[in-house]
């Protein structure tokens, strides 16, 4: 790991001596950097942040959530209502158009609804779509939407993950054509797609405008540079404009010159470590103890990595929930760093001597290394098989992996539901598999009454810190690196809004 800041360090010193161009704003483009590669373009076939990002100025939502009132607004629907605790009636925008000319109404929503809801098709995160049952046509611009039970996070997902596809298109170009040729009624339509490396977008004209309002800036050019040091080496001489995710050592180094702004926002993404205590992996798996969990969570010091790596905004993280999402129970058992313990609990769980183990991670390897070095301290020997997310994703779908470092930010959905249901109700990413979690987790996704929804969150919440299934490490925080020349101001939520971006 010092190796590795070393490196940067030099290289950021390197760049700093560079002169540093203007951004493109003779030629109206923002040159911007994905750091991660994207499967799909389709909102519906990735579950990468570069793809919320994305999805969120090429499609909109039926609402949209106002990020500054925590309102939720009318977007491709102009009002609503529930009919019943099942039955949601929204009416419709008039006069909107895709970015293909096709005419925007009720049909796109239904055909919409009624593909994603099909588990049969291959949605990636089903959490985001499974709740909804149906839709049917009521007029041309009036739409019903079922549920599958009662699901009062409903207008959340519709603010957020939920976008809504022209139905024409769709049916022919499939999520294949929809990824190499986006169509939306977003603020941004798609010039251009090479599938994982670059994407332009261009400001729609024809654009409803509705509550995201008018983009401002008329190209943005999306280039996916997985190198950190590779993006501001490129920021220092002009072939980028704006990048995030920039490491807290270089973004400190940054905001000392002056060259660029340089700002820090909390997020909704957590980071944790994923154990298998259903003995998914092999029934012989130290995982599946208690005692083994626990130590574990023990024996890594959270606030000395929230400290010396992540810094900025923060925050050590106990409980497996994002704590201002609803139901999010952050009064639960507290493992504080403390090696001594953790050895006494790997003793009593039958491993004096500790055990090997691989350790799996994606992103973010000083944190990894970090924590490696830690578990080395109390004789967990840990072997970091650091891979591709998906890659690492689909081992998980098969329960092939032990151990492995994992963050989460919602779909920036501002409820329990999106992370704790995710992955404690026997689904592909469950590794606890417990049924008394699931039965509290039913309950508290499909109750209307809030009181419920909250004590049985906590209940769930609870059971899996005590039994450690999940060790919460950290939120995150991003540091967003722009030039000068343009204004933005970023969100808790993670969602870099290009068609908030402005010109000065």
């Amino acid at each position: 790991m010092k190796t590795r800041l070393l490196m940067s360090t030099v290289a950021l010193a390197v760049v700093m001596t560079a002169g540093s161009a203007m951004a493109d704003k003779a030629n109206d483009t923002l040159n911007a950097a994905f750091t991660k590669e994207l499967e799909s373009v389709d909102s519906y076939f990735n579950s990468a942040r570069e793809g919320v990002i994305l999805q969120r100025s090429i499609w909109d939502g039926l609402l949209y959530l106002n990020q500054e009132t925590g309102e939720y607004e009318g977007n491709l629907a102009t009002s609503w209502t529930w009919v019943d605790d099942t039955t949601l009636e929204l009416k419709l925008r008039e006069g909107v158009k895709f970015h293909n000319g096709e005419e925007f109404d009720a049909d796109d929503v239904v055909y919409t609804v009624e593909f994603v809801a099909k588990p049969e098709n291959g949605v990636v995160v089903q959490r985001n779509v499974n709740w909804m049952k149906g839709a049917e046509k009521v007029d041309k611009y009036t739409v019903r939407i079922f549920t599958n039970g009662p699901f009062p996070a409903a207008l959340e997902y519709l603010a957020g993950p939920v976008s809504i596809y022209p139905n024409e298109y769709y049916a022919e170009a499939g999520p294949a054509g929809m990824a190499l040729k986006p169509v939306g009624t977003g603020p941004y339509r798609v010039e251009s797609v090479e599938p994982g490396k670059h994407f332009v977008l261009k400001k729609y004209e024809g654009y409803h405008g509705g509550p995201k309002g008018m983009a401002d800036i008329g190209t943005v050019d999306i280039r996916t540079i997985p190198d950190v040091n590779t993006q501001l080496a490129e920021l220092f001489s002009g072939g980028l404009d704006f990048i995030w995710g920039v490491p807290a050592d270089q973004a400190e180094k940054l905001a000392m010159m002056d060259r660029s702004n340089v700002v820090n926002e909390s997020t909704m993404r957590i980071g944790y470590l994923e154990l298998d205590a259903a003995g998914r992996s092999g029934a012989d798996n130290p995982m599946t103890k208690t005692k083994v969990r626990q130590a574990i969570a023990h024996a890594i010091d959270r606030q000395a990595i929230v400290d010396n790596l992540l810094k900025g905004a923060s925050k050590v993280v106990h409980s497996a929930c994002f704590p201002s999402q609803f139901g999010c129970d952050v009064d639960v058992t507290k493992y504080d760093f403390d090696p001594e313990k953790a050895k006494a609990l790997l003793a009593e769980a039958g491993y004096p001597d500790g055990f090997e183990v691989d350790f799996y991670a994606y992103r973010d390897r000083p944190y990894a290394e970090a924590m490696l070095s830690y578990l080395s301290n109390v004789g967990i020997r840990a072997n970091l098989k650091f891979l591709q997310y998906s890659a690492l994703r689909d081992m998980r779908h098969k329960g092939e992996t032990s151990m492995s470092f994992q963050t989460w930010g919602s779909y920036s959905v501002n409820d329990a539901s999106a992370i704790t249901s995710q992955f404690f109700k026997h689904g592909k990413e469950d590794f606890a598999r417990d049924d008394e979690v699931l039965a509290w987790l039913d309950i508290a996704d499909t109750s209307v009454d809030p009181e419920v929804r909250k004590a049985n969150y906590s209940k769930a919440l609870n059971k899996i810190a005590d039994e450690a299934y999940w060790v919460p490490l950290f939120s995150y925080n991003a540091n967003y690196v722009f030039t000068k020349e343009a204004t933005f101001t970023p969100t808790p939520d993670e969602v870099v809004r290009f068609f908030h971006v402005r010109w000065k």
